[in-house]
């Protein structure tokens, strides 16, 4: 275990030891690039020319009205190439594998996205790439897979435990422990053994970054709140750090309500009374574990959020109070993306419409001097099965509840 990497009590390395030497060799790659002051110059021009970037700042003047309240704005990451925040963290781990000398990536998805950004950073960089996603995953996220497949990836259906994300982990993290000489792992969010979490939040900064100056620009004050989805952490963190120093931004952050907190079928760590602190894949954290400490099933409508652990940086952000957390119900985010499609044209993906939720069950609140940010991670083409699937239940759950009321009205 290393004695670096932690954030209060959270983090890490919890390391076999055959790992250690490739942990060190990624630290001083990372620390010695984030010395230079070209490499994050370098960085940029490579966001700005491929992935373009600035990603907008866009007023939903819209909603806006609907609510009521203070004016709503959304960072755009869905125009970001690869259609989320996620190219953000793989193109930077891409110069950094350019740097350390190897020539093959692999990585592990749950909606798809990072699976996306990766193989097409490969491809980009020259790189082998091998993806891992979870069964389940793979079944429910089919356009991303057939992008992955196209950009030259091996796409690995993890068939083990649930068939989610953290399967996902476990089977790449056994790839890298065989090929470790040529082979670096891109984890694609701000969880794992140090330094990814540091890592991750790094290249993910970059959108805070912008969001403050353009929030700044576009309305001569900070916002009064700024809202995230958290799965592993890594949008949020990005986000969150361009506010972090400002104490009279409340950041807050969504995680996956699923049926309801109550029934206990859910991906909410930081929201809810069932994760405990615990010690898996490599860092410390709370994790949705029985009392054994074996993990437990996690649910979300989006596959993105249904992490069975948390970032050790917003856990510690939790702790210290300077993060919020709230959970949104699946019924809650299908309704929050209807609405601000038909409101707005915008197409947030299911895990950012987790932010849209609670949004919009406090903007009315608040005062219409006062600005709040949506963080809109990724656009939701992906989602359209799972998503077309939801509106035809809720359609015949209204049908049938139609029926009901009938009924009994003779």
């Amino acid at each position: 275990m290393k004695e670096r990497g932690y954030f209060g009590p959270f983090g890490g390395a919890y390391l076999p030891e055959i790992l250690v030497g490739t942990f060190d060799e990624f630290e001083a790659a990372f620390e010695a690039a984030r010395a230079d002051p070209s490499f994050w110059r370098d960085y940029e021009a490579l966001m700005g020319n491929y992935s373009c970037r600035p990603t907008p700042l866009t007023y939903a003047e819209n909603l806006t009205h609907h609510f009521g309240g203070a004016r709503i704005y959304v960072k755009r990451e869905d125009l970001n190439h690869t259609g989320a925040h996620k190219a953000n963290n793989v193109m930077g781990q891409g110069l950094l594998v350019r740097r350390m000398g190897k020539h093959r990536v692999i990585a592990e998805t749950g909606a798809g996205q990072h699976g996306v950004a990766t193989a097409t950073m490969a491809a980009k960089f020259g790189f082998e790439c091998t993806i891992y996603m979870g069964a389940v995953d793979v079944a429910r996220q089919r356009p991303n897979v057939f992008w992955m497949e196209r950009l030259g990836a091996q796409v690995v259906s993890v068939t083990d435990g649930s068939q989610t994300l953290k399967d996902a982990i476990n089977e790449a993290f056994r790839d890298w422990v065989t090929n470790m000489d040529t082979t670096h792992y891109v984890l694609g969010t701000a969880c794992g053994p140090h330094p990814f979490p540091t890592v991750v939040t790094y290249f993910q900064s970059i959108v805070g970054q912008e969001a403050r100056r353009q929030v700044l620009d576009q309305t001569g004050r900070l916002p009064r709140r700024v809202y995230a989805c958290v799965g592993g952490g890594s949008n949020a963190m990005g986000i969150f750090s361009g506010f972090l120093a400002d104490q009279g931004v409340e950041l807050v952050g969504v995680e996956a309500g699923g049926h309801g907190l109550e029934t206990h079928r859910h991906a909410a760590r930081l929201a809810s009374s069932d994760a405990s602190v615990g010690v898996a894949q490599g860092y410390r954290t709370y994790f949705l574990q029985d009392d054994d400490g074996q993990m437990r099933e996690t649910h979300s409508v989006a596959a993105g959020l249904d992490y069975v652990g948390v970032s050790p940086i917003l856990a510690n952000l939790r702790e210290t109070r300077r993060v919020r957390f709230e959970a949104a119900t699946d019924r809650e985010v299908v309704d929050a993306l209807s609405l601000t499609v038909q409101k707005e044209g915008l197409i947030p993906a299911l895990e950012s419409s987790h932010a849209f939720v609670q949004a919009f069950k406090e903007v009315g609140k608040l005062p219409p001097e006062d600005v709040v940010v949506i963080n809109q991670s990724g656009r939701g083409d992906k989602d359209i099965f799972t998503v077309a699937d939801a509106f035809e239940d809720q359609a015949w759950q209204a049908f049938i509840q139609q029926k009901a009321e009938a009924y009994r009205a003779h």
